[in-house]
C-alpha cells in the first residue's frame, strides 16, 4: 500500500513593526510578539553580526 503524501501547512505572520509578512511551516505560540530580522537589527544595533558588504546592501550603517 501507497504512503500519502503529508501535507504542509503554511501560517502566514506579519511583523508588528515593520509591517512585512512572513511565512513559517510552523506554528508560533505567540503570532503578535513576532519581529522580522530586520526589525531585530534595529533594535538591537550592537548585536548587528552581518558582513559589511550584506549591510551595505540594506542601506544599514
Amino acid at each position: 500500500m501507497a504512503k500519502r503524501k503529508k501535507q504542509k501547512q503554511i501560517f502566514k505572520y506579519e511583523c508588528t513593526m515593520t509591517g512585512e509578512i512572513y511565512k513559517t511551516t510552523k506554528k508560533a505560540e505567540n503570532p503578535d510578539d513576532l519581529i522580522s530580522v530586520s526589525a531585530y537589527y534595529e533594535m538591537n544595533p550592537e548585536e548587528d553580526d552581518r558582513p559589511e558588504n550584506i549591510k551595505k546592501e540594506l542601506g544599514v550603517e
